[in-house]
């Protein structure tokens, strides 16, 4: 096992936790955030708070909370952690782990504007129509690359954030089938 804290692993990939928000409301809803063009990495797109291992962080949990707090300001005591999903190994070399925590509705939020452009919630009734999702290819880096792409309103939802709702999506279909 690695050790988590380290920023880069001997494997060469940088530990990242994110944390797939739930939110009840008059349904299901997930917690999105769309980066401010500015940022070095992954500029203008849509990813779930969260970001790589800090040296205090001692578990994915942690860091997962702790960026959210940074980025958008909800409380880790606003947030009940649920579990984790299959960790998320990234083209540009961050190995992520998604922490999936139930978000009491009454939050507020307090966005870091140097990071992040916006937040929206998306029904999980449209995250979970597995036939919203389409495969995309993509030239990157001297060769083809295939990615999920999940369009929700003006909002484009592509590449590691899609593919995480597309597998937390079958995951759920899995459970739906057993009950």
């Amino acid at each position: 096992m690695v050790a988590w804290p380290k920023r880069r692993r001997e494997d060469g990939l940088t530990n990242a936790a994110v944390l797939v928000p739930l939110i009840e409301r008059e349904q299901w809803h997930i917690l999105l955030t769309t980066r401010t063009k500015h940022l070095r990495r992954h500029a203008g797109q849509v990813s779930f708070p969260g970001g790589r291992a800090d040296e205090q962080d001692k578990t994915p949990r942690q860091t997962a909370l702790r960026e959210t707090y940074e980025e958008v300001g909800i409380k880790p005591e606003f947030i009940e952690v649920a579990g984790v999903i299959e960790p998320y190994l990234t083209v540009t070399d961050f190995h992520v782990i998604p922490v999936v925590g139930f978000v009491q509705p009454d939050f507020s939020l307090t966005i870091d504007e140097g990071e992040v452009a916006g937040v929206f919630e998306v029904p999980m009734l449209d995250i979970c129509d597995r036939s919203n999702y389409q495969r995309k290819k993509i030239h990157w880096q001297g060769e083809w690359r295939e990615y999920w792409e999940f369009m929700h309103q003006e909002h484009r939802i592509w590449g590691a954030t899609a593919a995480m709702l597309y597998s937390f999506a079958g995951r759920l279909s899995n459970v739906k089938s057993l009950l």
